[in-house]
């Protein structure tokens, strides 16, 4: 959360020419209500549990950029997918910076705890093992969205994997 997925997605996918599914959006979408909202009705689990159907859905995605919640990788099943189709790039901010891009962000439901930001740093220090699994790990603390998206292109395109 926080460290720019959604944005950097968006402009990857616009210098790839490729496709956009952010999870977050679509799952919204289907369910016509926020995840904050799933959250607090349904709870984490079916969150993650519609998180995980539609990773599998996108198994058969091409030219295709898919965002997706921080959260996703907790089911090892999701990141085992998703590195069976994709190439895996892991946005990385610190605690810090990310607690200061969502601190005014009253939709995170993860971070509604007393002490926000050691709710941070426990969530990347337990999802540590699963986002070192990446293919390519991108520290994002100072770099600019465009910077990042166009830092995965190129480390996309070196692989061999994309159109130049």
């Amino acid at each position: 959360m926080g460290a720019g997925k959604s944005t950097v997605g968006y402009l990857l996918a616009e210098l790839l020419r490729y496709e956009l599914v952010d999870t977050d959006k679509v799952i919204e979408q289907r369910a016509g209500r926020r995840i904050s909202d799933i959250f607090a009705t349904d709870g984490e689990p079916a969150f993650r549990a519609l998180e995980s159907a539609l990773v599998q859905e996108l198994e058969s995605a091409k030219d295709t950029v898919i965002s997706t919640g921080g959260g996703l990788v907790v089911n090892p099943d999701n990141l085992a997918s998703l590195k069976r189709h994709s190439l895996v790039a892991c946005l990385w901010a610190s605690p810090q910076v990310i607690y200061d891009r969502v601190r005014h962000q009253s939709h995170r439901p993860l971070l509604q705890a007393p002490d926000p930001l050691a709710k941070i740093a426990e969530l990347l220090a337990a999802r540590t093992p699963m986002y070192k699994q990446a293919d390519l790990l991108v520290g994002v603390d100072f770099r600019a969205p465009q910077e990042t998206a166009r830092h995965i292109a190129a480390s996309l395109r070196r692989l061999q994997t994309v159109p130049a």
